[in-house]
């Protein structure tokens, strides 16, 4: 009976330590399970978390992009910005999240530079606010600002949108009707293709590019034109060229050929043309007469702001500007007869239009010094321009919304110095169009565009230009 009774005991143990054996087995697999299940739940939220912090980040460029825009001119040291170090610098809550963005290399009044912007994007990751974990960086080394948040970042350089980088555009056609039509460029800012400072026929450059954005059949009617330089339309726009006319280089032109140079025709213009603003709306002067060094002016204008209900000048009406002014002409403009504006050395007019009309003609803009020191700006309501000088013309146009004529009559032929932008450009005439490309460096600009993205390294991220940063 003892050993009946032994055998029992051993049994019975042996399946309680069986038991205790599969009991741990599925406490561990499902200990495994609960672990795997954590581990997923943590990388989907983490992975969520790491996503969520791209709008985060863009909104923080697009603030600082929107700040350079409207104060890039002046000072960036408002709107709530701050200054520590050589930075300028923004931190803004986005519900629980925020951002911490920077603008570098910037010095007010320059257009030289490249602001930098960096931009850190900081979420919540709601594993972490749950359990109270420590960094989402921790492995990496990196102190982060806030156990809860994850960061990610974005350094941007920029660089200055700048409206004449073609000779001639236009939103719909251009129609270069008549004889003795050419384009080409030069640089007023290189010895190398200018001289003085001036156009050169000897040191011209092919750069005389002509765009549209119109998609039509003809957007443009190059004509007998010779063009050196490329031509572009909208999508699927086309060109027409003449028995005569050219489109090219300027050594495959000399070489005689007529037609479209292959490579030389595009169709990817695509361009928005930002309205013209009125200049300002106090604190202005009323032109008057004057004398300077001799002469008397109908009109002289320093450095200052000045306004006009209208303006007509014909007969032998004249301007002269000595400093940095800014006309605004609220009302129609136009110039006839032997009536000139003038600009002295080292001035520089800026002239509003906000009538329907604006017409220059008479001896035109007298300019001693490069295009971008006369500014021809149209606004919204000024949808007719006209040009019929009997001198050369040196300057820009910003007219998006004008139809623009050039008319020259007679036989003479007519130089246009700088660059246009308008609607529309019908051309009747004889008129040599010389682009400066000093223009696409130094010339008016719409804005600061983004230039390269390049994303920063946790490190980086966790280095953020601020002292103090809520949890």
């Amino acid at each position: 009976m003892k050993l009946i009774h032994t055998t029992r005991q051993t049994a019975q143990g042996n399946t309680i330590f069986l038991a205790l054996v599969m009991t741990a087995l599925v406490g561990l697999v499902l200990a495994c399970y609960l672990n795997l299940v954590h581990s997923q739940n943590y990388s989907s939220m983490r992975s969520q978390a790491w996503n969520s912090t791209i709008p985060i980040v863009e909104a923080g460029l697009e603030e600082a992009l929107s700040h350079l825009n409207a104060h890039g001119s002046s000072n960036l040291l408002c709107d709530g910005w701050q200054f520590s170090g050589t930075k300028y610098i923004m931190q803004r809550y986005i519900g629980s999240n925020y951002y911490i963005v920077s603008i570098s290399n910037y010095v007010s009044g320059l257009t030289n530079l490249a602001p930098v912007v960096e931009s850190r994007g900081f979420v919540i990751v709601p594993v972490l606010a749950a359990s109270g974990a420590g960094p989402v960086f921790a492995t990496l080394g990196v102190a982060q600002p806030a156990s809860r948040f994850m960061g990610r970042g974005v350094r941007v350089t920029t660089r200055l949108d700048f409206i004449f980088t073609k000779g001639m555009v236009a939103k719909d056609q251009i129609d270069l009707n008549g004889n003795n039509i050419s384009s080409d460029s030069f640089d007023s800012s290189d010895a190398a293709y200018s001289t003085n400072g001036s156009y050169d026929a000897a040191k011209a450059k092919d750069n005389g590019d002509i765009a549209t954005n119109s998609t039509l059949t003809n957007s443009v009617n190059v004509g007998n034109a010779d063009i050196y330089g490329k031509v572009t339309t909208g999508p699927n726009g086309t060109v027409s060229v003449g028995a005569n006319g050219a489109v090219g280089s300027k050594a495959w032109q000399q070489a005689g050929n007529h037609g479209i140079q292959p490579g030389w025709v595009d169709d990817d213009m695509n361009v928005a043309f930002p309205t013209v603003k009125v200049p300002f709306t106090g604190g202005y002067f009323t032109p008057g007469s004057g004398t300077v060094n001799g002469t008397t002016y109908d009109y002289v204008l320093t450095s200052g702001n000045y306004q006009m209900a209208s303006l007509s000048m014909s007969g032998s009406a004249k301007i002269y500007v000595t400093g940095d002014a800014v006309l605004y002409v609220t009302g129609n403009f136009s110039m006839a007869g032997q009536s000139f504006i003038q600009l002295g050395t080292g001035a520089s007019l800026k002239l509003y239009v906000g009538g329907a009309s604006g017409s220059i003609g008479g001896n035109g803009i007298v300019n001693s010094g490069n295009s971008s020191k006369f500014t021809y700006y149209g606004l919204p309501s000024n949808t007719s321009l006209s040009f019929s000088g009997n001198a050369a013309f040196s300057g820009v146009i910003y007219a998006p919304s004008a139809a623009f004529a050039l008319n020259g009559g007679g036989n003479t032929t007519y130089d246009f110095v700088g660059a246009s932008v308008t609607k529309q450009v019908q051309m009747n005439g004889h008129f040599r169009f010389h682009y400066d490309e000093a223009l696409a460096k130094t010339g008016p600009f719409r804005s600061y565009i983004v230039n390269s993205w390049n994303e920063m390294t946790p490190q980086e991220v966790a280095a953020v230009p601020v002292v103090h940063i809520d949890n």
